[in-house]
């Protein structure tokens, strides 16, 4: 009997720490979702930073001009008109307690996993990046981060691409231009 009780006991340890281990965030996990919080908590006067209803509706105003991965964790909480769930009370109640951004997505995490899945695209140097070897997604993605995505619409090769960047380099990324000419010469 004391064996079985002891067996049990040791279990519900066992169980216990790894749930709170799983509830921790680690290094890396959830970026998206800390730096648009912390982004949208800059936004906030002093006085609406502790109401919570005011804090929603800011939110979902903030959501209304929200791009790329902003916008998807925006759809995520529920900030959108076109959300499938509505989660934003989950993220608007701490943050009127002042959590840090952290903890908000850590309690943002439990109710939908997605949530801390969001990450940003890795940025190309574009200095130091060898264009022949980046992949013709990675050349469609500069051309779109640039607004130039009609540039090259009849482009069918890479080096097509390829050329297209280093025209519209001068303009959109005068630095890298600037860096690539000093390393020809």
């Amino acid at each position: 009997m004391n064996f079985q009780l002891v067996l049990l006991l040791v279990c519900n340890i066992l169980f216990l720490t790894n749930k709170k281990s799983e509830a921790a965030l680690k290094e890396g996990d959830c970026e998206v979702c800390i730096k648009e919080i912390d982004a949208f908590i800059k936004t906030l006067s002093p006085e609406m930073k502790y109401k919570e209803d005011v804090i929603t509706e800011e939110y979902k105003k903030f959501c209304k001009k929200a791009k790329s991965k902003r916008e998807r964790l925006c759809y995520y909480l529920g900030g959108l008109e076109t959300s499938a769930t509505n989660i934003v009370k989950q993220m608007s109640k701490p943050l009127s307690w002042g959590l840090p951004p952290e903890k908000i997505c850590e309690k943002l995490k439990k109710f939908d996993s997605q949530v801390c899945e969001l990450k940003y695209d890795k940025t190309i140097d574009l200095a130091k990046t060898n264009l022949k070897k980046l992949k013709v997604k990675d050349l469609k993605k500069i051309l779109s981060q640039w607004g130039e995505d009609q540039a090259c619409k009849g482009c069918a090769e890479k080096s097509d691409f390829i050329k297209v960047i280093e025209e519209l380099m001068p303009v959109y990324a005068p630095e890298a231009y600037a860096s690539r000419q000093k390393a020809e010469l």
